[in-house]
């Protein structure tokens, strides 16, 4: 369910990642080439970026289709980005609609996008949302499963664990509360990325010391692209990358 991407390099148009590409992830929302369950991406869609000295992004989601936003296009044509996060959405059977419920989600410096669904929503999760403090589990931006999964990682920065020990964490704990769950976690700062790959696709394209674009499949035919194993957690820049195994859960 949904495709998104996550990008850091030098600052470029928003269309020449999310609709210029042949496999763009506009083209994602209709016809996507790997994505493993549902097959049309129609429930909403979001990008966040990072403007020059601002350490917090800004967003642009909507509830309906990324091809029916007349807007958007004009949009990408001029807002120009060193990093971003975007994502169009199918949503999980139970969930919200709304654009409140598409990723990127945000607090602070951070945004965050999960593709996939927690399995036996909500009840299978209800322990690991009753642990959360209160003001946290009602600043829910929507009743959906990627938004509570959105308050545990965002709960684990506060904590004061990294980005890649975040999501690696709440990954465990949602899969061992929810097996069968699918967690595919993206998370910047505009600065640098985490990501999972849990239960569905995730690709990653490094121009060392250039640019950095994760991806739940390629856009393009580069060359360069790799796949990133299941059950592994990348974390990186466009310096470099590095690929540690996700570990279970032993709560």
């Amino acid at each position: 369910m949904c495709r998104h991407l996550a990008h850091l390099g030098p600052a470029r148009p928003l269309g020449e990642l999310l609709l210029a590409p042949p496999h763009s992830l506009h083209r994602q929302s209709w016809a996507p080439r790997r994505q493993r369950h549902g097959t049309v991406n129609a429930d909403g869609f979001g990008v966040g970026w990072y403007a020059d000295g601002d350490p917090l992004p800004a967003r642009y989601r909507r509830a309906g289709p990324i091809w029916a936003d007349g807007f958007f296009p004009d949009l990408c044509r001029v807002v120009r980005s060193s990093a971003l996060v975007a994502a169009v959405r199918d949503a999980t059977t139970g969930c919200a609609a709304g654009e409140a419920a598409a990723a990127p989600y945000t607090a602070g410096p951070w945004l965050f996008s999960h593709n996939g669904a927690l399995s036996g929503w909500p009840a299978s999760v209800a322990r690991i949302a009753a642990a959360l403090p209160p003001d946290e589990l009602l600043g829910l931006e929507a009743r959906c499963d990627s938004a509570l999964a959105w308050a545990l990682v965002g709960h684990l920065l506060r904590a004061g664990a990294g980005p890649g020990p975040a999501l690696a964490e709440a990954a465990a704990q949602l899969t061992a509360a929810a097996p069968g769950s699918r967690c595919n976690f993206l998370l910047t700062d505009g600065r640098t990325l985490a990501a999972t790959a849990c239960g569905d696709t995730l690709w990653y394209l490094l121009r060392a010391g250039t640019s950095l674009t994760v991806a739940s499949e390629p856009h393009d035919a580069d060359p360069g692209w790799r796949p990133v194993p299941d059950a592994h957690l990348l974390t990186g820049d466009p310096g470099g990358i590095e690929l540690t195994a996700l570990k279970e859960s032993h709560a």
